[in-house]
């Protein structure tokens, strides 16, 4: 007797080949490559705009607001223009300027995903399984969507711990600044990492008094010893009281101030708080215990080098995985991700020297290895240094603060790292980071050397920093 073979059970029919949750560069990037490979890909976004955080409360304003509040400072210490009247403008006003280009950024991206046919479901994404998602919109009403696949691109927030009220109306995240309803004459920046040092500078350059409290020794460990002094000084010579080795142990917002205890037993009061100390991953609203993935205490998963977490159908780009959390780097392993989702795996990889953009006034930025290392691993190495003031380009615009340096192998003329502070910075910083790159073709020092710059420009800073350090090689 013959027993007949039920049929092969066809493969479910999912709504989408990819859905895409979060719309900041991460996302983008995926979703943009997925639906020019021709897939059926849609994004969610849990705000009623798209463009995340970067273009709604991190990278955009913060640099728009940076911005404005640099070139007021230059009007002010320009001779050519105050005639000694100082003009004096308000965090308002300066945000004005920061929504302008907010609004342009979003209905840019907002234009991606229309013209890519790119679907975006407004609301907030919790997984119900391993192909379906449950999207609540802003209205309470719920919808159901499948897909073969995901990428998990949701960002970051501020860490905001419990002991602190962060309802307080004179307590600020690094988000919740950006809607500042006061007009404060003094402000206390605790954490002085990237966003804590940028603000300093910002609240300095208006006019507000600032004690940014630090818990390391010296700023922005990460960078070169030089550059790290030099931003230390140049708070210090606008007045900036700078707190290291610190930790709070009280905060109490009052009626018209905030008031902060410090294990040292020292005690500030400010009529603000700005509370800057580190970021977790927005994971804990995807219900990613569904699906088996557990994001660690900082709210961030693990991926491999595809970009693929332990979910084989799942994948991940952005801050939600940790290093390197730039937009620019986000961007891409959005589009590796989908490469990968594309064909298995993706041979592409980020560039091992990522440049750093520290948007400080003035602006910090550096790419490749830095004196510390270089010393600590036994290079030798030499030194090129250019300063800003001695350049015909930064005496006409009134720009004399700030060098360039670069650290190059005494013998093969390697550039190593390029060390920029000043305005302008972290434009400046792509010449070296371009023939760093190139050094496989025989690009060193020399290039510099023998190149012909535009005159006068910001960039002749590369041929004055390497004619001074070759000339400290001897034999």
């Amino acid at each position: 007797m013959s027993s007949k073979k039920s049929p092969a059970k066809k493969p479910e029919k999912f709504q989408f080949d990819a859905i895409v949750i979060g719309t900041g560069p991460g996302g983008e990037g995926a979703a943009m490559q997925l639906s020019k490979a021709g897939k059926r890909v849609a994004v969610v976004e849990r705000y009623e705009l798209v463009g995340g955080g970067c273009t709604h409360w991190g990278t955009i304003p913060s640099k728009a607001l940076r911005q404005s509040v640099s070139r007021l400072v230059e009007y002010n210490t320009n001779s050519l223009f105050n005639d000694n009247h100082t003009r004096n403008l308000s965090f308002q006003d300066m945000l004005n300027h920061a929504s302008a280009v907010i609004r342009k950024q979003t209905q840019l991206r907002g234009g991606f995903y229309q013209r890519n046919n790119v679907p975006v479901f407004h609301g907030e994404a919790s997984f119900i399984d391993q192909h379906h998602i449950q999207i609540k919109r802003n209205d309470g009403s719920f919808e159901t969507v499948s897909a073969d696949k995901f990428v998990l691109a949701t960002g970051s927030r501020p860490y905001t711990p419990k002991d602190i009220d962060f309802s307080h109306p004179r307590i600020y995240n690094s988000d919740t600044i950006l809607a500042l309803k006061h007009e404060p004459k003094h402000i206390i920046i605790y954490g002085a990492g990237v966003i804590g040092s940028e603000y300093a500078s910002i609240f300095r350059g208006l006019g507000i008094k600032v004690d940014l409290v630090n818990m390391r020794d010296r700023l922005l460990s990460f960078l070169d010893a030089e550059i790290s002094d030099a931003l230390s000084y140049h708070l210090w010579n606008n007045g900036a009281v700078i707190r290291h080795n610190e930790c709070y142990s009280k905060v109490e917002g009052r009626d018209d101030c905030v008031v902060m205890e410090l294990d040292s037993g020292k005690r500030m009061k400010a009529d603000c708080l700005l509370f800057a100390n580190g970021r977790t991953g927005n994971t804990d609203m995807l219900n990613l215990e569904s699906v088996g993935l557990k994001p660690d205490s900082r709210g961030q998963v693990k991926v491999d080098s595809n970009y693929r977490t332990e979910i084989d159908n799942i994948y991940a780009v952005g801050d939600v995985i940790g290093y390197p959390s730039l937009a620019s780097a986000a961007y891409n392993q959005g589009r590796f991700a989908a490469e990968a989702m594309l064909h298995g795996k993706c041979d592409t990889r980020l560039i091992e020297d990522i440049p750093t953009g520290i948007y400080t006034i003035p602006e910090i930025s550096s790419v490749g290895k830095n004196e510390q290392e270089l010393t600590a691993q036994k290079i030798p190495y030499e030194v090129g240094r250019a300063q800003f003031k001695h350049l015909a380009r930064a005496q006409i615009s009134n720009n004399l603060v700030g060098s360039l340096k670069i650290l190059f192998h005494r013998e093969t003329k390697a550039v190593l790292g390029i060390h920029c502070f000043g305005e302008n910075a972290s434009e400046i910083v792509h010449i070296g980071q371009a023939i760093m790159q190139q050094q496989g073709a025989g690009n060193t020092m020399d290039y510099f050397v023998n190149t012909t710059f535009n005159y006068p420009t910001m960039a002749e800073a590369y041929r004055v920093a390497a004619l001074n350090g070759l000339n400290r090689i001897f034999d």
